[in-house]
């Protein structure tokens, strides 16, 4: 509910994207979206794994298609990076297509940020990346992220036809991503009442649509809500400053090789239970989302692991012995966030993200 006794002071920049949602959109408006943006030569970019679906995509853009590449990789590493922009000069291409999940998505708004060419965006995950202007580039084992408006897609095609292919394990951890993006705008800085609209609903959408999508994988209504729900969640990611989650979820990717989805799945509990003392309005929202749970990270948790997500960063691959660095470099950089951040703090949460212990607020 609103509390209307709180004083209002916030801003609020809409994010310049035309969306198009429906099933069959990826083939049947992707040519259209193109075509409204004056593009004649555009580079369609993908991962090996969704190669099948952008050649279907770039089938359909016909002649205004200028080639496919398909080497996105997880966390966008520069040399990668370095392959695409080339390949699209190469081309002449005067746009990119992006289809897949945040890596073919993270390839697209790399090759943007290096050239200026606009970005059209099909996802087929949850991931949120194509509604912010948010790019992340890997170098050195270090992984650096800035925001550009060059790199905002112009045009988000959603699919959910595209979603069903997605196995379950990795629908259920990318949807758990995605919900990462609203639980932080929920206690950003820079958070407004329209955003945090968008957080709840999402959250509502997510946490509901996951157990129908895992029950029943080829529910293209089920799928269709998990993507609205990643959609609104994703506009959240593009519109605040995220804090403590996606730093960790960061550092643990670009500098210890995490894969990204499960990654955000495992910490968030333990994140938001760090933060929950200094963000009760937030849980309080949360709760609401989640149809009156007690415990938001306890449920959190219970959730992801009631669908067969991991639960514990050693099953991820993490050693023991680099808690210690993670935390350091975690809270070694300034950046937003409700609760402050502190090495023994976040020492203290990787140990039991690495364990799988069932989340505890600690006031």
């Amino acid at each position: 509910m609103t509390d209307t006794n709180t004083p209002l002071d916030f801003s609020y920049e809409t994010q310049p994207a035309r969306i198009v949602f429906r099933p069959g959109a990826a083939v049947s408006a992707t040519p259209d979206e193109a075509a409204r943006l004056g593009l004649r030569r555009v580079l369609v970019v993908c991962g090996s794994r969704g190669e099948g679906t952008a050649r279907a995509v770039a089938d359909a853009l016909g002649e205004a298609c200028a080639g496919l590449h398909a080497e996105a990789r997880m966390h966008v590493p520069v040399e990668v990076a370095d392959r695409a922009v080339e390949a699209a000069r190469a081309a002449g291409a005067d746009g990119c297509v992006a289809v897949g999940g945040g890596s073919a998505i993270g390839l697209g708004k790399a090759i943007a940020l290096r050239t200026g060419l606009p970005l059209i965006a099909v996802p087929s995950t949850y991931s949120g990346s194509e509604m912010t202007p948010v790019w992340g580039l890997t170098e050195h084992g270090a992984k650096r992220t800035g925001r550009d408006p060059a790199v905002q897609p112009r045009s988000v095609v959603y699919d959910p036809e595209l979603t069903l292919s997605l196995p379950v394990p990795l629908t259920v951890t990318s949807g758990v991503n995605a919900l990462a993006h609203a639980v932080e705008a929920l206690y950003a800085p820079d958070a407004s009442p329209l955003v945090s609209l968008m957080a709840e609903e999402g959250v509502r959408a997510m946490t509901q649509a996951l157990p129908l999508v895992a029950a029943a994988p080829g529910d293209l209504d089920a799928r269709g809500w998990a993507l609205y729900g990643a959609w609104l969640c994703g506009a959240c990611l593009g519109a605040t400053t995220m804090g403590l989650h996606h730093k960790l979820c960061h550092v643990l990717g670009g500098t210890f090789g995490l894969p990204h989805a499960e990654t955000h799945t495992v910490v968030l509990p333990y994140a938001l239970a760090y933060n929950a003392p200094a963000a009760p309005r937030a849980l309080t929202a949360l709760a609401r989302a989640q149809g009156g749970a007690e415990d938001v990270p306890h449920a959190l948790w219970a959730l992801a692991g009631s669908l067969g997500a991991p639960r514990s960063l050693a099953e991820l691959g993490l050693k023991e012995t680099d808690l210690a660095v993670a935390a350091e470099q975690a809270a070694g950089q300034p950046y937003p966030n409700p609760r402050e951040v502190t090495a023994d703090g976040v020492l203290a949460l990787l140990t039991a993200a690495y364990e799988g212990r069932e989340p505890s607020v600690d006031a």
